[in-house]
């Protein structure tokens, strides 16, 4: 599917604000409500909108504590990566989980209440994870931009 510039004016505003009636999409992107909600059917239809999400407030649901870790494998198999990835699925503190390229395999964010609970992921669930060799953690200060839905 082709991302024209009014798609991409769709994508935008429903990117700022995924709960936008079509009315105002509408308005905002400059089609009538019956264009607009055709091609909003059809961007989730060609699979480019996958889905809607509520930005949640962390301080207020316990997982104000971000951290983003870089894991390093001990062994570079299919089957070691597969058991780690599987290791992260289950792990509700992990947000995120990252195949990367460079002198880790893997880079990961976590969320959490505190440092408390941070230090007991690292040590109870990361450190006994299959395969692991190395945990760096990057502890986030702020986050003057964070486009994440």
């Amino acid at each position: 599917m082709k991302i024209d510039d009014i798609n991409a004016r769709i994508l935008r505003e429903l990117t700022q604000d995924g709960r936008i009636s079509n009315t105002d999409l509408a308005d905002r992107v400059g089609l009538s409500a019956s264009a607009c909600l055709r091609r909003v059917q059809e961007l989730e239809r060609a699979g480019i909108i996958r889905g809607y999400r509520a930005r949640l407030d962390p301080g207020q649901t316990g997982r104000a504590f971000a951290v983003y870790v870089a894991v390093g494998l001990a062994e570079h198999t299919k089957d070691a990566q597969a058991t780690f990835e599987r290791a992260m699925e289950i792990a509700p503190e992990v947000t995120e989980c990252h195949n990367i390229a460079g002198a880790f395999e893997y880079l990961l964010r976590v969320e959490v209440a505190d440092l408390t609970a941070y230090k007991a992921f690292h040590t109870d669930r990361l450190g006994t994870a299959p395969h692991v060799r190395s945990i760096t953690s990057y502890m986030v200060m702020g986050s003057p931009k964070d486009l994440r839905a």
